[in-house]
């Protein structure tokens, strides 16, 4: 299937820095990826490779009409997890029960893309195993990867990534800025002492403080930051001793890998004892995090040889490793608050000095997974309420550091309960914000290291159950939410009981045995909440009642039921479940053939669907769209909204998902338009639905205005033409990135790049950023 790229997946890492030309490298790496499918850039700790891979795939990404996708794997432990990991990056949401690899590649079987999967080096065999599936079951995907050492492929081609070229100190240096080792630490430094720059009387310095560092960009990144304290003489200086130290006084230089070891030592040192525990702390959070995350796991008593610190050491601690480049300060481009990550090559570092203190690595993981447990329980809490946008942007920016928690939980003797309790809370991000394969992951592996019956086990049941989504699996479902039913009734926990009686009616419901469904629903309704029943699934027992309703043909009592349920998601500023009453809602409206009272429903429905990710959610509502503009004899919209909606589902499921009645409705109105255009226009006005990717999709299917795809500004080529800088800002608007974004890729003011967005805007007549993405997709 051809068309944009999955949306929704990982694009490539955004820079903090500049990045010093590599030209040569880059040139090859192109070269390669013109000529071999699998390509791997191999390194030492340091050297470079990330964004090197990173500037390569930036520079094809046109080649790839599915785009570029990036998968980090610094973060992961578990293998199992490398094909989830790559589905995630790609925005596949894969419900089957079929191997996670197997389902991968026929999901990718006709897409033309260039995967990036960085730091494949702890995870040869899952990674060798991942690339070697996509290299035989696809014909258009590429895969660049990165890892200290080869994957070990016969298609496999190397690209060894070398340590920056350093001239002789001694030698002409007239042209000292065209040196990138040169150019690197006379960036970084000028970024800690404004005015820096490369003159006739430091060349030579600089020259040999980096050839010292072996040319390794990490190593003269981290010496340059010292220039905020030292002179350059004195850094030199300092640095010779520490490697005369080192090597007992021999002339002989240090291996490289202990060059770097050298440099981030001596990191370490200069770092106040506050900064080296945050440091040792910090490393066991493999991804991004927060200052809130960075106080539970820094703050507290000593314990199992953990130091803990006050709030102030913390906060002051963080800003100082920042100042030292030891963490990397990403800003939320949207204005929300800041996050932090340790480079992996120093996270590492950290962890061996956490592990010199017996116990230590264990208490602070500790305090890490009992920190993420309240943090999952105060996001279920506060679910059912106004802040469910936010709520999936910061779990989603936490997955490595959920995977750590709950891996650590899992592997650890006597920790085996909380994984079990943690997996279950995280319940509606599981279901809700598309991850329900890994959620059935470490449901799976929870509930087998916990046979005890619990409430914890009660709950991990029908959590699992809920998870069911192929029809393979629903049988499996039926018996875990009717276990989970019977062991809560057992425990006397009537909320938990509650919880699986809905899950007990959904399978009913997609099983399409609707009269049973219909009846279970409406004594779940009738009884109304129990206590501690979470409201979230109290709303749906409504939702399912009023759709049972629906397809047995009472579009009236569905009606007065989703009125009911309105109500309960109002008071509360509720938007998730409010999105599955309008699309019932709609559906009711559908069934009367009231199209034009349907209509809008659905179109609230799709633009809180998206809010929150619900990629399900999505496709159900843009089939029933299709489904209202067939009935508005809107033929030609009808055509482009199911191919739309097919693209949607071909990230979710080989086949169609959900129930006989769902697909039927779908099925007919699929006909009615093919018959309305002929074969030949059917499928040309089917395709550029198909082309769209889910944003562009919505977009299309929410525009008021327009009312057929002809009409549709993302489709047209737009005769006006714009500057080079112009069509720069918009490819960035394209990758995603924001206002400040774009201002620190092209190096010019914010206020410039702001400038530069609205005359794209007024140039070509569109009023959201959104329309310029899908306007640079067309036009490539």
């Amino acid at each position: 299937m051809g068309g944009s790229a999955p949306r929704g997946g990982c694009r490539l890492p955004v820079e903090t820095t500049s990045f010093v030309d590599r030209r040569e490298e880059q040139a090859a790496g192109r070269e390669l990826l013109a000529k071999a499918r699998l390509v791997t850039l191999t390194g030492p700790g340091g050297v470079g490779k990330t964004r090197l891979a990173a500037h390569i795939a930036s520079r094809v990404e046109r080649a790839f009409p599915d785009g570029v996708r990036y998968v980090a794997l610094a973060g992961l432990r578990d293998p199992e997890l490398v094909p989830l990991a790559a589905a995630d990056a790609l925005g596949l949401h894969d419900h089957s029960d079929r191997p996670p690899l197997d389902a991968l590649v026929e999901r990718l079987r006709d897409r033309r893309l260039l995967l990036v999967v960085d730091n494949c080096e702890h995870l040869l065999a899952a990674c060798a195993d991942l690339a070697a599936a996509l290299l035989r079951g696809t014909a258009g995907v590429r895969v660049l990867a990165t890892s200290r050492h080869r994957l070990g492929l016969t298609e496999e081609h190397l690209m060894e990534v070398r340590p920056l070229p350093v001239p002789d100190p001694d030698g002409d240096l007239s042209a000292a800025g065209s040196h990138p080792a040169l150019a690197l630490f006379a960036d970084r430094a000028a970024a800690v002492l404004p005015g820096f720059r490369l003159t006739p009387a430091n060349r030579a310095a600089v020259a040999r403080l980096c050839r010292r560092l072996d040319g390794l960009p990490l190593a003269i990144e981290l010496a340059a930051v010292r220039m905020r304290v030292l002179g350059l003489d004195q850094l030199l200086a300092r640095l010779d001793d520490r490697y005369r130290l080192l090597t007992a006084g021999s002339p002989a230089a240090l291996p490289r890998h202990q060059t770097l070891r050298a440099a981030v030592d001596w990191s370490h040192e200069l770092c106040t004892q506050q900064e080296q525990s945050a440091w040792a702390h910090l490393s066991v959070l493999p991804g991004s995090f927060d200052l809130e995350t960075a106080e539970a796991v820094c703050l507290g008593p000593a314990e199992g040889g953990c130091h803990g610190l006050g709030s102030l050491d913390v906060l002051e601690a963080v800003a100082g490793l920042v100042d030292k480049s030891v963490l990397v300060r990403e800003d939320d481009p949207d204005g929300g608050e800041a996050r932090y990550r340790l480079l992996d090559t120093l996270r590492h570092y950290g962890l061996d000095r956490l592990r010199e203190r017996p116990g230590a690595e264990a208490a602070v993981r500790r305090r890490h997974r009992d920190r993420t447990q309240r943090y999952a329980a105060a996001c279920e809490a506060a679910w059912f309420g106004p802040g469910q946008r936010e709520i999936v942007a910061r779990l989603r920016a936490d997955r490595d550091n959920l995977r750590a928690a709950l891996d650590f939980s899992l592997t650890t003797p006597g920790e085996a309960l909380a994984g079990l309790r943690l997996a279950g809370t995280l319940w509606f991000h599981w279901h809700a914000c598309g991850a329900p394969r890994e959620g059935r992951y470490w449901l799976d592996r929870a509930l087998d290291a916990n046979p005890e019956p619990t409430p914890e086990r009660a709950r991990a049941l029908w959590v699992s159950a809920l998870l069911a989504g192929s029809p393979e699996d629903l049988t499996r479902g039926l018996r875990r939410a009717r276990e989970a039913r019977a062991l809560a009734e057992q425990l006397g926990d009537p909320a938990e009981a509650a919880h699986a009686d809905y899950v007990i009616g959904v399978v009913q419901l997609f099983a399409d045995d609707l009269t049973a469904a219909h009846a279970h629903y409406e004594t779940t309704v009738a009884r109304g909440p129990v206590p501690g029943q979470h409201l979230s699934l109290h709303g749906l027992d409504m939702v399912e009642l009023a759709c049972a309703h629906a397809f047995l043909g009472r579009p009236d009592r569905a009606t007065a039921v989703c009125e009911q349920a309105l109500r309960l998601c109002e008071a509360h500023g509720e938007d998730w479940v409010r999105s599955y009453v309008l699309r019932i809602l709609a559906l009711a409206h559908a069934v009367r053939a009231d199209w034009p009272r349907a209509e809008p429903c659905a179109r609230q429905a799709l633009r809180r669907k998206l809010d929150v990710h619900d990629v399900i959610g999505i496709g159900l509502t843009l089939d029933l769209l299709a489904r209202i503009a067939d009935g508005l004899g809107a033929a030609e919209r009808t055509a482009v909204l199911l191919g739309g909606a097919d693209r949607v589902w071909s990230d979710i499921d080989r086949d169609r998902w959900g129930s006989t009645a769902l697909n039927s409705a779908r099925r007919a109105c699929e006909t009615s338009a093919r018959a309305a255009l002929g074969p030949g226009g059917y499928e040309r006005a089917y395709g550029r639905g198909e082309a769209f990717g889910l944003a562009e999709i919505v977009a299309y299917a929410l525009d008021e205005e327009l009312q057929g795809p002809e009409k549709q500004p993302e489709l047209r080529m737009s005769p006006v033409r714009l500057t080079r800088r112009e069509t720069e800002v918009a490819e960035l608007v394209a990758e995603g990135l924001g206002n400040q974004q774009i201002a620190d890729r092209l190096v010019i003011a914010r206020r410039t790049a702001e400038g530069h967005v609205e005359r794209i805007l007024g140039k070509l007549g569109f009023s959201n950023r959104s329309q310029i993405a899908a306007w640079v997709t067309a036009r490539r």
